[in-house]
Order: structure tokens, then sequence, then C-alpha cells
């Protein structure tokens, strides 16, 4: 089945047209939780953000009812344009949504040289015997922040602050997470997918991630041939908010060698 992206997709886009593109892919939070990325890599590369369909009030379409569809659609976005040496940069859900890009361009001909490499930061996916992830959506508020960020305090949204418009849009998400990523939000082969990625590819963690942990994420890296790990201190599940400089430079440090 043909899959692809409602052509009314909001994306945030920053940095220069003319230079390499990185594809930034938001969480589970939305693309608000990204636009750090977005700002940091556009000082030397074009940043695109897009909103995943059916995230903050977009639509989304029946063909895409999986990961793995959206990364086809995501795949056959870069080969319409067409686009070279992407770099993928995917939080959370998104982190899995780069790796499965990766692991379909690597199998797809069409693909050759459009994946130049990927960043994974905090990525779910991954179904690892020992380490299994929170559940995320049996978590509260108070016990989402206790989970994914190193100082809960700062990362607690009190529902009782929200307006009903927030609330409509947060459990929308909501929605759609569990309808793409699955109740587990998790892919049980997708592990073993991972050996065929064949993109430079770096798996950074927050040292204090409670919804995947550190173990997890090494777990990801491992798998992944070439794969490296940086564990990044005083940072939950997006520690691009929480420790932006450490993590700044491990993805700086990461694409130079690319």
């Amino acid at each position: 089945m043909h899959t692809s992206l409602p052509a009314d997709l909001p994306v945030l886009r920053a940095g220069d047209p003319q230079s390499r593109v990185a594809l930034v892919l938001h969480g589970g939070g939305g693309p608000r939780t990204v636009a750090p990325i977005v700002g940091h890599l556009a000082e030397t590369m074009h940043a695109v953000a897009p909103t995943h369909p059916g995230w903050d009030g977009t639509d989304r379409p029946e063909t895409i009812a999986s990961v793995r569809d959206l990364a086809a659609a995501y795949l056959e976005g870069l080969l319409a344009r067409p686009e070279r040496d992407v770099v993928l940069v995917g939080s959370s859900i998104g982190g899995w949504i780069a790796l499965e890009m990766a692991i379909q361009a690597a199998a797809d001909e069409r693909f050759a040289g459009v994946i130049g490499a990927v960043v994974d930061i905090d990525g779910v996916g991954v179904v690892v015997d020992g380490h299994p992830m929170a559940d995320f959506f049996a978590l509260d508020a108070r016990g989402l922040a206790e989970a994914a960020w190193h100082d809960p305090a700062r990362g607690f949204l009190d529902p009782a602050l929200m307006t009903d418009e927030q609330r409509a849009v947060q459990q929308s998400n909501g929605r759609t997470m569990a309808a793409i990523a699955g109740p587990g939000m998790s892919d049980p082969g997708l592990l073993e997918r991972l050996g065929s990625i064949a993109a430079p590819t770096l798996v950074v963690w927050g040292a204090s991630d409670r919804i995947a942990t550190p173990a997890y994420g090494r777990v990801v890296a491992e798998a992944i041939p070439g794969g490296r790990f940086v564990e990044i201190p005083a940072a939950g599940h997006l520690p691009h908010l929480e420790a932006p400089d450490a993590t700044w430079a491990a993805i700086d440090g990461f694409l130079a060698g690319r």
C-alpha cells in the first residue's frame, strides 16, 4: 500500500536551505520538544522538523497505522525532493522512526545515499530483555515527570493549570501515539533488524532516563554495526532540554567525523 504524508503538515525549518538537511523527528510531546535541536542544527545545516500526522490536531491518513508506515512515508518524501546525505535526528518515538527509516533505506536501493547519518536520542521501540520500558500510558502527569526528567519539578505539567484546548491536544496526541506505536511502544522484531543499518549511528542517552534506562540504550547501540553510545549526565529522556551543552557536544563531535 502506498504511504504518503499529508501535504499540509506544519514544518519548522531553520538554517540555510542550501546546506545539508537534518530531518528532526519529535517524540510524543510534539514538535515543541525538538525546537531546541532545530535551533542548534540550523547553525550549520538546514534543519527540518515536521509535525507527525495525527499530532497537534493534524490529520493522520489510514495508510499510516504504525511506525513502519510513518518511516516509509518520510523516506518517500525525501526521495521525492530528492535529498542526499540526510542526517536523521530523532527524540523518543522520533528516534524509533529514525532507526526504522535507516533499516528500510538499507534494504531498498532507491535510497542509496539518501541517509547519511542517524542520531537517536533516547529512542524507544526496541524490546530489551531485563530492561523493560516504563508503561508510558499508565503514568499520570507527576509519574511521567519523575520517569522522564532528571529534575522532575522542571518537567511536571500540572493538568489543573492547562486550558481545555491544551488538554484536548495532549489527549489527542496520546491517542495517536498509541495507534502508531502500540500500547507497549515497541516492535518485538526491531532489535534484530537494527543489524541491517548501514548509516553511521549515534545513540545519545540521558543518564537519569527512567522511561528507558541507559542500559537499554547501550543495547540499542551495540545492535547497530559501528553504533556509538554517549550518556549525558544530569539529564533524563529529553537531554537536549535538560543538558543542551553536553548533548550538542556529543552530536557535533559525531557529525564532524562524518
